[in-house]
């Protein structure tokens, strides 16, 4: 994707190459699902040992995809949670190894989107009313032109900055507030054809 980046940035090359890794997509998706935790937590929750955890804690940390929270924990013990602000893929990298990392991280960013759909539908009957009602699911199909699937792709995005800069600036125990999952996408479907 080129154009505006709507993320806090756009991971380099390295940062791919670190991040496409089933571990870590792991750690940080149960990050962003259960905010701050400790590497002894996650490690229960991956079936992993806590020293492994923590080394790909430490990765994802080194690539500022998380970071401590050193309000939260006691002594040694060391809270991590999702560095606000999020992040983008950017364009393909011209690094054939980078290349791959994007090529697997886009596979899994299909898996998690398919994931999250699946498990709201299962929710949904049992959720909130005004959870429910507040939900969403649409598709469109429209005729546009690059310069015009640019423009909806950037208004949108612009939103959505608007919505994730107040989401990132509200204590994550504000009364009232869920997590919410916004799935966007934009892309032309038959331009290859003859």
């Amino acid at each position: 994707m080129s154009g505006k980046s709507y993320s806090a940035r756009n991971l380099d090359a390295n940062a791919l190459k670190s991040f496409a890794h089933p571990l870590r997509l792991r750690l940080y998706e149960l990050l962003d699902e259960r905010g701050p935790s400790t590497a002894t937590q996650l490690a229960a929750l991956v079936g992993q040992n806590t020293g492994a955890t923590s080394y790909h804690l430490r990765e994802l940390a080194r690539h500022e995809m998380i970071e401590v929270a050193p309000e939260l924990g006691r002594g040694k013990e060391k809270y991590w949670r999702v560095v606000p602000g999020g992040f983008s893929y950017g364009d393909a990298p011209a690094d054939p190894e980078a290349a791959g990392a994007l090529e697997f991280l886009l596979d899994d960013l299909v898996r998690q989107r398919g994931a999250e759909l699946t498990r709201w539908r299962a929710e949904e009957a049992g959720a909130p009313r005004e959870w429910a009602e507040a939900s969403g699911f649409g598709r469109r199909s429209l005729r546009l032109t690059p310069g015009e699937t640019r423009q909806l792709r950037d208004e949108v995005f612009e939103v959505l900055e608007r919505y994730r800069a107040r989401s990132d600036a509200r204590p994550r125990e504000t009364g009232g507030t869920g997590r919410v999952v916004i799935h966007f996408d934009v892309l032309p479907v038959g331009v290859t054809e003859p």
